[in-house]
């Protein structure tokens, strides 16, 4: 019997009881200690690390180029307590040696960021402190998140404690429609198997859909795989994979191999579910799960007040790109703020480089900094009691971006950019005629 893609993965990251590597062959349901690549934080979660990495006893961590801080939730600080929060991790990251630490500047949004950057590869082993670590499996990837405890023992070791998950594999066939992207296709795809389906479980993302799809639109599935409660979304690695790491390897830090894994064909899944994409139209999942998917057809008329375009899930320049698209040669109705989040300092830059803020600008919208702020009702878009946002963000529990009688409704670039000129949730091509 073959082997799925995570098992694959995990299996040659396996070590043995004093840390040295001893690749096997795995099974789902096997508990194993496993080598990592990578070890991610950002400026919520690692003060807490910091303080129980403290609690160790140790001198230095394991690796200092693997590891990575990443100041973008509450950066540039809106307030004492989170310049505090930074300042703990800007301090270890000097006491330690640490390369990669982002700070105001040179930061991004780290699931942006990270893949950029080159630092992250085809069969890497990825464990980050933010649930939205998954982000990576886009790159033929296992990576997952993990509390601060953990993490701070994956800082000290490089080691971490993994039970291998079931593969649940999702086969998209058919042609996509004008302005559906990855974001529709995982919406959708949760609102089928609901926030729970698949717990604790691999999602592989296959088929012919798939292999058309962009690097940016596989990044915003597996970032979102999370929603589902999967401990990874994964994508087979191709040549757009190949294409898109090389161009990242030009700006990495530290150039390094990696390996690409293969699911086998004849590899034991939970469950196969196919999905025929051809008549779907964008996606919009109404409060407060990301599982009340619908189509934007069926939204009716929602008022909004703010929409925001950017964060781990579409801060992308080609998001940015959809978004121009439909906001060229228009406003912002009145009583709509629309926010404009790229990813990273590059995606800005790109986006300046090719007129994309200009249009924003004209449009009447607030081009902010990269920043998660938004995203998680920390800053630089709150929502006020009663207020509705459309957003292409991840999360739309109650009171994620603000008051908790605000509400979220998530949908991809192109839907929440002709929803900010109309005023009311709308389909882009009302808009882009």
């Amino acid at each position: 019997m073959g082997h799925t893609l995570a098992e694959k993965i995990i299996g040659a990251h396996v070590v043995d009881g004093d840390g040295n590597p001893a690749p096997r062959e795995v099974k789902p349901g096997d508990l194993v200690e496993a080598a990592v690549d990578v070890v991610l934080a950002n400026d919520i979660t690692a003060p807490i690390s910091l303080r129980e990495f403290d609690k160790l006893g140790v001198d230095s961590v394991f690796d200092t180029e693997k590891i990575i801080l990443v100041a973008d939730h509450f950066a540039p600080n809106k307030d004492i307590k989170s310049a505090q929060q930074c300042l703990a991790m800007r301090q270890f990251a000097r006491e330690k040696g640490v390369v990669n630490h982002f700070d105001v500047g040179q930061m991004g949004i780290e699931h942006v960021l990270l893949p950029e950057q080159g630092l992250v590869l085809p069969g890497d082993l990825v464990v980050g402190a933010d649930s939205h670590t998954c982000t990576y499996g886009a790159l033929g990837a296992f990576a997952t998140g993990m509390g601060s405890t953990d993490i701070a023992v994956a800082m000290a070791t490089g080691i971490v404690w993994l039970r291998v998950p079931q593969t649940v594999r999702f086969v998209y066939t058919g042609s996509l429609q004008p302005w559906v992207g990855g974001k529709d296709l995982i919406l959708y795809t949760i609102g089928q198997i609901g926030v729970s389906g698949a717990l604790y479980r691999a999602m592989e993302f296959t088929g012919p859909v798939v292999d058309q799809l962009s690097m940016a639109g596989r990044l915003t599935m597996s970032n979102m795989a999370i929603e589902a409660g999967g401990k990874a979304g994964l994508f087979p690695v191709d040549d757009t994979t190949r294409a898109y790491v090389a161009n990242a390897q030009m700006r990495a830090r530290a150039k390094r191999d990696f390996t690409v894994y293969e699911a086998d064909e004849d590899a034991e899944v939970l469950q196969v579910i196919e999905i025929d994409v051809s008549e779907m139209e964008p996606q919009v999942a109404f409060p407060h799960l990301p599982e009340n998917a619908r189509p934007v057809s069926e939204a009716g008329d929602v008022k909004i007040d703010q929409s925001v375009i950017g964060s781990c899930t579409n801060g992308r320049l080609e998001d940015l790109r959809v978004a121009a698209e439909i906001l060229r040669g228009k406003k912002v109705h009145p009583d709509v703020r629309c926010i404009i989040l790229p990813g990273t300092q590059t995606v800005y830059l790109n986006a300046l480089r090719e007129g994309l803020i200009e249009t924003f600008i004209l449009a009447g919208a607030a081009v902010s900094t990269p920043t998660c702020g938004p995203c998680l009702g920390g800053h630089m878009g709150v929502l006020a009691e009663g207020e509705r946002a459309v957003s292409t963000t991840n999360r739309n529990f109650v009171g994620r971006m603000g008051h908790p009688e605000s509400e979220v409704y998530l949908a991809g670039p192109a839907v929440a950019a002709a929803s900010a000129v109309t005023g009311t949730i709308t389909a882009p091509q009302e808009v882009a005629k």
